[in-house]
């Protein structure tokens, strides 16, 4: 019985990998060079960029966090 939630659990990651992969290579034909939000920080200088995507992160943990408990709940 444990090998059994384990194989679900596995094709589950194993499809949501492959979502994601199918996502990002969709938007990257789009043109777009990943997402770029308000409230994402984005520093430039002359030989240095630093790019944190905070709003990107909390949306995207928000969104994961729901879809989780929705999926997961017991």
């Amino acid at each position: 019985m444990h090998l059994e939630g384990l194989a679900k659990l596995l094709i589950t990651i194993g499809f949501l990998i492959i979502l994601m992969g199918g996502m990002i290579f969709i938007l990257s034909k789009l043109g777009g060079a990943g997402f770029k939000m308000p409230g994402d920080i984005l520093i430039k200088r002359e030989n240095f960029t630093f790019f944190f995507p905070l709003t990107t992160f909390l949306i995207l943990s928000i969104v994961l966090s729901i879809l989780l408990n929705i999926f997961f709940r017991r």
